[in-house]
């Protein structure tokens, strides 16, 4: 059932009705067999774009929505509800954006920043590597300045849209240590970038995961964002905006899997009666509405900030960190409610529980923002 928004203006509580318009007559009735299939949902992102769904909160004048972000979370949690898949391409294209809109100079964003908002390209995000997760700081991927640009060798992992996608966030190492990391924007059609096999994933089938390797890739030094040196201060700014993201595509699969749960303990029979109407599973399915209320609450309190333009980081990871075991949790209840039919593909809520897991490894897993928040209060 639709969930009953608290929305800033009119047209964000239209956005939202244009937003489950499309869900549901482009991505709900394909997502199962796609999903099924690992089949790529060729047409899905154009749709998405040419109604601007996929450049929401960046400003009008570079081709982007101008949206606050406490309402384009709110539309990838819907997006999400129908298709994580689709919903994680989305934040990741709008995370790919980040750097050059935040960092990039007059001149870069003139060039490339309109057409990366305009709808008809998908940007992707390549900062993991096969033996640097969450220690982005470990980056061996390097870029050597030369007299024509930068010679780029190296390998990442875990792209999503990887070979799909028209640009890509690079993060490699110019330097040593934590400051010897750089930005850059690299196309799709790099020569000298190639990419592995589509990840065989639990998950998210639909999009895919890939590996990328760069050699001796020569990329021109315009494409550079920020200075040299400055890329984990990129890479981690934009992960900010990422976790809140991820927050709100698993809110969305829990408030998926919680209405699937509803709709059926409505239906269901036991002793007599609609299970719904028995205690121990009333009680339960009213502790995953809970949950999901208030995972869908830290996401907003975390995106309000940013809109105010006030320091948000730990607020971003407590949002990843509520939503997200919230999402495993909830999904993990609904295939109860639906007791053996739950633990078969005929239902969806099994799929719910397998998306739900990947929202608490990436973007930094869970565990990475317990530390986060912890650092933080030391700080205080």
């Amino acid at each position: 059932m639709p969930v009953d928004r608290l929305l800033p203006t009119e047209e964000a509580h239209d956005l939202i009705a244009l937003t489950r318009e499309i869900a549901d007559k482009a991505l709900d009735p394909i997502v199962d067999e796609h999903e099924k299939n690992e089949a790529y949902p060729e047409g899905v992102f154009a749709t998405l774009g040419e109604a601007g769904l996929l450049s929401l909160p960046y400003p009008e004048e570079w081709g982007g929505g101008g949206q606050p972000y406490e309402v384009y979370l709110q539309v990838l949690e819907e997006i999400a509800a129908r298709w994580a898949a689709v919903g994680v391409a989305v934040s990741v294209h709008s995370l790919a954006c980040y750097p050059l809109f935040a960092f990039g100079t007059d001149d870069q964003k003139k060039r490339w920043l309109p057409e990366m908002l305009g709808g008809s390209t998908v940007g992707a995000y390549s900062l993991s590597e096969p033996d640097a997760g969450s220690d982005a700081a470990a980056l061996t991927c390097r870029a050597m300045p030369t007299a024509d640009g930068y010679l780029i060798n190296g390998s990442k992992a875990w792209i999503t849209h990887g070979g799909l996608a028209d640009f890509y966030n690079l993060f490699a190492r110019t330097g040593e240590g934590s400051k010897g990391v750089s930005c850059f924007l690299v196309p799709g059609d790099q020569p000298g970038l190639t990419f592995g096999k589509p990840e065989e994933k639990m998950g998210l089938a639909a999009v895919p995961t890939t590996s990328a390797t760069y050699d001796d890739a020569l990329l021109p030094a315009e494409r550079r964002i920020g200075a040299e040196g400055q890329g984990l201060q990129i890479a981690f700014s934009a992960l900010d905006s990422g976790r809140l993201g991820i927050a709100a595509v698993a809110t969305g699969i829990a408030q998926a899997a919680l209405d699937a749960a509803v709709a059926y303990a409505k239906e269901r029979q036991a002793f007599g009666k609609a299970i719904i109407d028995h205690q121990g599973l009333g009680f339960l399915l009213a502790d995953m509405a809970a949950a999901v209320d208030a995972a869908r609450a830290t996401y907003l309190d975390a995106a309000r900030r940013r809109d105010l333009g006030q320091p948000y980081s730990r607020q971003a990871s407590v949002a990843k960190l509520i939503a997200t075991d919230t999402a495993m949790k909830v999904t993990t209840d609904a295939v109860q409610v639906f007791g053996g039919n739950g633990y078969t593909r005929d239902f969806r809520v099994e799929r719910f529980m397998r998306e739900a897991k990947i929202t608490q490894i990436f973007e930094g897993t869970n565990q990475i923002q317990r530390l986060v928040i912890a650092r933080g209060l030391a700080a205080n």
